[in-house]
């Protein structure tokens, strides 16, 4: 099993290693891709029916000198596809969790996170706490613990955004504005630090308007102006992805979610609440 995304509460430049990259703090979603693996129950050496996972189980095999036994594999995903919820790297990620314990090795992160570097950019669903990462070079350059949680309202705009096209213009866009950029992730790694769910609400939220300037979504500007309105800590989105919502450091009460349905129903689309983050 492995947990996806809600995109991120950060995506924006980090210099690292003499070269401008492209870093993240995903955001973690209580929700989940699940793989299985049925020993008997079909050909020996099949691998997953997804083009990702049966590319992922083969590298497991090849490193470790294995050979599946006979079986059959089944998947099941609350991750929606193409949106920001990090659903192809949940996918790999809960095959290898799988492949481990099929056959009983010791749970090894790095041989995952190569895995994942010869298939996709990734987001850090692999480590169970927040992360700042380098999706590109598939580097954890900081670990943020598990002391921040979030209630999320959001919505899912419709179309999908293909990572590999927009990055050229993101990474003309962090040039132009590496100032503001600097100055949210260094608000928001304080916020971790002081375990303050309001401080890291307010960073991603000026970070969410940052990425609008350059990928925006069409809601953003309206969710953002009812925030106080809804007493929301802030605004998140999926910055290569379809979502906005917002954070909420509080449970929101029955009627606070009626009234968030229905004033995301009124922009013509369906509210869905989760639980994001890890307090």
């Amino acid at each position: 099993m492995c947990h996806g995304t809600l995109g991120e509460l950060f995506q924006g430049p980090l210099r690292h290693g003499g070269e401008q990259r492209i870093a993240l703090v995903s955001f973690p979603v209580d929700r989940h891709s699940w793989v299985h693996f049925t020993r008997g129950a079909g050909p020996p050496g099949a691998l997953p029916a997804g083009e990702k996972t049966a590319r992922a189980a083969g590298l497991f095999l090849e490193r470790y000198g294995l050979t599946l036994p006979p079986g059959r594999w089944s998947a099941h995903s609350d991750l929606r596809v193409g949106v920001g919820m990090a659903s192809s790297t949940a996918d790999i990620v809960a095959t290898l969790r799988c492949l481990f314990r099929v056959f009983s090795l010791p749970y090894d992160l790095r041989a995952v996170i190569e895995v994942l570097s010869a298939i996709e950019r990734a987001d850090s669903v692999f480590l169970d706490e927040f992360a700042l990462y380098l999706s590109d070079r598939h580097r954890v350059v900081r670990r943020l613990g598990t002391a921040i949680g979030f209630h999320t309202a959001f919505i899912t705009e419709p179309g999908t955004v293909d990572t590999a096209v927009v990055t050229p213009l993101l990474l003309r866009h962090y040039r132009r504005r590496s100032a503001e950029y600097e100055r949210c992730l260094t608000d928001l790694l304080k916020g971790f630090s002081a375990a303050d769910p309001a401080a890291v609400a307010r960073s991603a939220t000026a970070d969410a308007a940052l990425s609008q300037e350059v990928l925006p979504k069409a809601t953003f500007e309206t969710v953002l102006a009812h925030r106080e309105e809804f007493g929301a800590d802030g605004v998140f989105v999926a910055h290569t992805g379809c979502l906005v919502g917002y954070l909420f450091a509080r449970r929101p009460s029955p009627s606070l979610k009626d009234e968030l349905s229905g004033f995301f129903h009124t922009l013509g689309h369906q509210c869905s609440f989760a639980q994001g983050g890890y307090g």
